[in-house]
């Protein structure tokens, strides 16, 4: 799969993920250094949030949108923003900006996110943007790649999604 990043071609690392197959377990670090792997939120609603990095604009945004839609939402839904960020950055730029709802992690040490769910640059070591949704079910419910790098994902098809597992 490739995307477009300011007019420049590059290809993702890993096999894109369906809708309909089990959600693979990987393991990231959370912002302090503790390891976090997706089997630790077994039964919840889970919305993967993938983005390259959290100090830029486009991130930033994705980040404050997806907090703030956690808050409107139930216990039983869990929003994790992966990135490759170091743990340290994710830390002071969510003490910074009030990111309390979402679950920041980074796939920097092994980026088992990145490959497992074809998300990574590896020509960047950063990864793709775009939004994994997983029923308690662990099954994939929704996918969606962003194919230019520097565009939002689709907020409210995610929201709808997200809206239909809990109803």
């Amino acid at each position: 799969m490739e995307i477009t990043m300011h007019g420049t071609r590059l290809q993702l690392a890993g096999t894109p993920i369906q809708t309909g197959q089990q959600a693979p377990d990987f393991t990231t670090d959370n912002a302090n250094m503790q390891p976090v792997k997706l089997s630790d939120y077994k039964n919840k609603i889970i919305v993967l949030s993938s983005y390259p990095s959290i100090d830029t604009s486009v991130c930033s945004a994705q980040m404050h949108r997806f907090n703030q839609m956690a808050s409107q939402l139930g216990e039983d839904i869990v929003i994790l923003a992966i990135s490759c960020d170091l743990p340290f950055a994710l830390h002071r730029y969510c003490a910074a900006e009030g990111i309390d709802r979402v679950m920041a992690l980074s796939d920097y040490r092994n980026l088992e996110f990145g490959t497992r769910y074809g998300f990574l640059i590896p020509a960047l070591r950063l990864l793709s943007r775009g939004i994994v949704i997983i029923g308690k079910d662990n099954k994939i419910k929704y996918t969606e790649y962003i194919p230019e790098i520097s565009h939002e994902p689709d907020y409210e098809k995610a929201l709808e999604v997200i809206k239909k597992l809990t109803a």
